[in-house]
């Protein structure tokens, strides 16, 4: 696996496993995760940015943010607000973050019509490198296609093309 590459299976058909190798030490890429000043400069697809981060990175604490479409060239998403929620279920530092995504409003409701995602992420050290293994559960196949349908690892893709970014330009 290169570190441009991003490997994606679904298991079971409710669940995703997304891993790549990330050119960068486990603290180093798991501080991304857990900072919001970080995240704000990284997490989302390419265009997209992260005005509103709020985040209380322990277990049972809850991380809302809202991403918004900044590229014009994007036609009809830009300007649009994708609000989301999550509720952190376990964190390991440096080695795994356990949490609910929801589908949320402004005010941190959240969109029960949308699919929740259960997700762990994993980071395993390889001599001074990374290996991020994301995996995305559901409560049904029908949730996981939902997700997919909707561009998911296009945008999974381009957001870790811009985290590889900014931990290659935080040297």
């Amino acid at each position: 696996m290169s570190n441009n590459t991003m490997m994606s299976k679904v298991e079971n058909d409710r669940v995703l496993v997304l891993e790549r190798v990330f050119n960068a030490p486990r603290d180093k890429v798991f501080k991304m995760f857990k900072e919001p000043d970080y995240l704000k400069q990284w997490w989302g697809p390419r265009g997209w940015e992260l005005p509103v981060c709020n985040m209380d990175f322990k277990s049972g604490g809850i991380w809302h943010f809202c991403m918004k479409c900044v590229d014009q060239n994007q036609g009809e998403f830009y300007g649009m607000e994708s609000w989301g929620k999550a509720v952190y279920k376990e964190i390991v530092e440096p080695e795994k973050i356990a949490y609910v995504d929801y589908f949320s409003d402004a005010d941190g409701n959240t969109n029960d019509i949308m699919p929740a995602t259960s997700v762990t992420a994993e980071f395993e050290e390889m001599d001074g490198k990374t290996k991020l293994v994301n995996r995305c559960e559901y409560a049904t196949a029908e949730g996981l296609k939902t997700v997919l349908d909707m561009g998911a690892i296009q945008g999974i893709t381009e957001t870790w093309d811009r985290l590889e970014e900014l931990l290659r330009n935080k040297r």
